[in-house]
Parts: structure tokens; sequence; C-alpha cells
């Protein structure tokens, strides 16, 4: 028997409500509801976008206050090359891409995952790209209260490349600053660090 089981759980009169509104869209898009690969669609995108937009229902200030220490520690950290997979709140079409986020203890430090779980946070709603830069570096500066926070953002929009301008190699990026990464030598410093392979 196997020690660790995964399973999602889900809001059934949510997910039913939901369930008849995808079956509604189908048909309305001329799809046969009856059809062997449609049959269960519904039901799959009535879990997907509970799922996507799960981080309404979660605290970010919380995970980090979670596993927030004290810790002598005052240089910057920097978790680089954080995955992120967000829908647009326009056309709700994914955007998805990389967040480089750093920050300069003053006294406490948070342990590492929980950096990562608040873009996924923030990330799992209805976004635009730039409420979600400013989103985790508000939470994380006001959370943590360093000397500083950088958050760099590059993601591609399917709702520029499948359709509007459908470019397909067009990568955006938006970035935040406080604290001591205001200084341009500090903030130098960190997007160097992220643009370079430390080998």
């Amino acid at each position: 028997m196997a020690s660790y089981r995964f399973f999602e759980e889900y809001d059934q009169p949510v997910t039913d409500k939901l369930k008849q509104d995808f079956s509604n869209i189908l048909t309305g898009v001329g799809e046969d509801i009856t059809r062997e690969g449609i049959v269960k669609t519904p039901e799959r995108a009535a879990k997907a976008i509970q799922f996507l937009t799960s981080g309404h229902c979660q605290d970010p200030e919380e995970i980090l206050r979670s596993a927030m220490f004290e810790e002598g520690y005052n240089d910057m950290v920097i978790i680089k090359d954080i995955e992120l997979y967000s829908l647009c709140e326009h056309h709700m079409l994914p955007f998805f891409g990389k967040a480089h986020i750093a920050y300069i203890p003053d006294g406490r430090i948070v342990g590492l995952s929980k950096i990562p779980r608040v873009v996924d946070v923030f990330a799992r709603r209805l976004q635009v790209q730039e409420r979600l830069t400013h989103d985790i570096l508000e939470c994380i500066n006001n959370t943590l209260k360093p000397k500083g926070v950088a958050v760099v953002i590059e993601a591609s929009h399917m709702c520029m490349m499948m359709r509007g301008v459908q470019k397909q190699n067009s990568v955006t990026t938006t970035s935040g600053f406080r604290g001591q990464f205001e200084k341009i030598e500090t903030r130098n410093e960190f997007l160097k660090l992220i643009s370079s392979d430390l080998a």
C-alpha cells in the first residue's frame, strides 16, 4: 500500500453549476456534448477552472508567516526561474513564464519553498501580469518586512499568440523593486545574477 496519496477536493454544488455552464458553452459553439471525446469535458473543465482560480481562496501572507525564522543573514537571497501559469482576465487564456524574486532579510528569513507558493497563489487567479508582479512584491514586502524586495516576471501570453496580433515570439517583462533594490547598484547586481548561469 502506498504511504502517500494526493487527492483534490471540489465543492460539489459549484462543480455541478460550472459543469452545466460549460455544457452550454460547448453547445453554443456547435459541439455535440454526447460525443465520446466530449461527454466528460464539462466536468473536467469545471474542475480545471476551479483549480486554476484556487488562489482566490488562499492567503499568501499566511503561507509566508508559517515559515518565518529569526536569522542574522543580511545579504541577497534570490529564487529565480520560478515557473508560473496564470489566466489573463481579459480573455481567460493562459499566460506563462518565469518569476525571479529576491529579498534582503532584516533579521528574518522565510523557507525557500514559500516564495514559489506565493507565486502560485497569485498566479492562480484571473490576472494581468502587471498586477501579478505587484501582488507578489507587496505580499513579500508587507509580510517579511525585509530591507528590500525585487520581482521580475517574463511571460508569454496566449491572447497575443493565438488570437489578436498573433505574435508567436513576444515576451512581456514586468518588474518591481522596494527598499534597497531601488538603489541602482543593488538592482543591477540582482539583474546580473538572474541573467547569468552560475556554474
